[in-house]
């Protein structure tokens, strides 16, 4: 069979070729279940070409931020909308209302909470956050804490050394996966995800 990914785009494919200015397009998240570089890359030349050669009303549904930068570009061709959200108390409440402009953030961990995802698991995801979002290397250490439990005993193993920052970080995300609970479309997302890891890894020099 196809992979997800291989599915989109020959979906998306077929829209590039068949659509005309009479067309109603509608495309979500295209470019995912790729590495976050292809994806993006692909789902902003695929924007455009939409907006200057088919030129079909379009809603076009991305997680990609960067892609607000197309209505700046085009400004009479692109309209950025988001789903209102309202902030409070630590919470987030989902006003169902669309309105002008970018989001400014994501909500993915919120909605992961909503989801029933257990609190270890999501205190473990935002430290990861937190330290991504500053460029932080705090990944490759040896000592990592979910929740307040270590990541091992202090009689386990260590070999400093061994596993290089992006093994590291693929070792942590296969830790906070419990195969049981993941559907068979959940499980395929996941091994789309430490492919990218790992690929991304191996073009990085060391």
């Amino acid at each position: 069979g196809q992979s997800t990914f291989m599915v989109e785009m020959v979906e998306t494919a077929r829209i590039l070729h068949n659509a005309t200015e009479r067309s109603l397009i509608i495309l979500d998240e295209v470019g995912r279940g790729t590495s976050t570089h292809d994806g993006i890359s692909l789902a902003w030349a695929i924007a455009e070409d939409l907006v200057h050669r088919v030129k079909a009303r379009t809603l076009f549904a991305t997680h990609y931020h960067e892609l607000v930068a197309l209505a700046e570009e085009m400004p009479d061709q692109v309209r950025n909308l988001n789903v209102e959200v309202k902030e409070w108390r630590d919470e987030i409440v989902f006003l169902h209302r669309i309105v002008s402009g970018s989001a400014d953030k994501s909500y993915g961990i919120h909605v992961a909470r909503l989801a029933g995802i257990p609190a270890a698991v999501l205190d473990r995801a935002r430290g990861i956050l937190a330290e991504l979002e500053t460029g932080s290397t705090v990944l490759n250490r040896a000592d990592r804490s979910i929740g307040s439990g270590s990541a091992h005993h202090p009689s386990d193993p260590i070999q400093p050394g061994l596993f290089d920052q992006q093994e590291n970080l693929l070792r942590d995300r296969l830790k906070l996966v419990d195969p049981d609970d993941l559907t068979p479309r959940m499980a395929q997302e996941f091994l789309y995800q430490l492919r990218t890891l790992l690929d991304d890894g191996e073009r990085t020099p060391h």
